[in-house]
């Protein structure tokens, strides 16, 4: 059992990392994304989260296969099949969830200085526009090379390949959410774990991380939590869109990536340049203790 267990562990570990690359070399990359090299990665990440998944709940593929193909023959079969598909997709999301919070400290994240040495000459909102759309276009690559390389007969209760997708584009927002903080100088405080934790309650709250507890992020059942659970479940769906047939998946999958994320971006930028702002003025208005008093 031990053996079983470390090796679960090696695997979630081994997707979290590959993830977390994905994550970080197409928000910053340049030219032209490689479509097959993404689309290896993903299948990586896909693999972990097939294993996951049948370890949890015995094989979701089968079990919406079960929930479909056994209603022409009985109704108590199709109310099996139906029990192991929403299994999968429970032990799926439970799965990602862990995947999203063990991803978080291995996005290397730029600070400040490093931002603006990279581009030297423009504004903190000038780099903070650069951002956003870079990585727009990043989880739109994603999603493209998603539907591209689909090709399911049957959409699963939990399609992993949808998860592997979902995961990779949560790691570009959640690194887009922590550098436009480094540049607008509001960084989450913490170590490295507290602060991943505070960026992945930015990205579930929509809101900037001074509004977020990060400490209630892994307590069962907590507000936050939950929240993010449901985040994910909502990008999970919208994934979807890029298992349709043909290029219509790749066509569906880049552009809501890049319509979300550039959404995402511009909310929290204006949320934080607004905080600076008021901060700012908090700090020049702030009387002057006069001496001897």
């Amino acid at each position: 059992m031990a053996g079983v267990e470390s090796g679960q562990a090696a695997d979630d570990d081994a997707a979290a990392r590959q993830a977390a690359e994905v994550a970080v070399e197409l928000s910053e990359a340049e030219g032209p994304e490689d479509k097959k090299r993404i689309a290896r990665a993903l299948q990586y990440v896909a693999g972990r989260g097939a294993d996951a998944v049948r370890r949890g709940s015995g094989v979701a593929r089968r079990g919406a296969g079960n929930a479909t193909g056994t209603v022409t023959r009985t109704a108590g079969g199709a109310r099996k099949g139906v029990g192991s598909a929403g299994r999968g997709v429970t032990s799926g999301l439970n799965w990602l969830t862990g995947q999203v919070v063990a991803m978080g400290p291995r996005l290397q994240i730029r600070d400040q200085a490093t931002l603006r040495a990279q581009f030297p000459g423009r504004s903190d909102d000038d780099i903070a526009g650069l951002l956003v759309e870079r990585a727009a276009r990043a989880t739109a690559a994603v999603g493209g090379a998603t539907g591209a390389c689909a090709a399911l007969p049957v959409l699963p209760a939990f399609p992993v390949e949808v998860a592997a997708e979902t995961l990779a584009v949560v790691g570009i927002e959640i690194k887009l959410l922590a550098e436009l903080h480094e540049i607008y100088g509001l960084p989450a405080a913490g170590s490295a774990t507290d602060r991943a934790r505070a960026y992945i309650g930015a990205w579930a709250s929509r809101r900037g991380v001074y509004q977020v507890d990060g400490g209630l992020l892994l307590i069962a059942g907590s507000p936050l939590a939950r929240q993010l659970t449901r985040r994910l479940a909502a990008r999970v769906r919208r994934s979807a869109f890029s298992l349709s047939p043909l290029l219509t998946g790749a066509l569906a999958g880049a552009l809501l990536n890049r319509r979300e994320t550039r959404r995402l971006g511009r909310q929290i930028r204006d949320d934080l340049r607004s905080r600076r702002t008021t901060f700012s003025a908090s700090v020049i208005e702030r009387p002057t203790a006069t001496p001897g008093v």
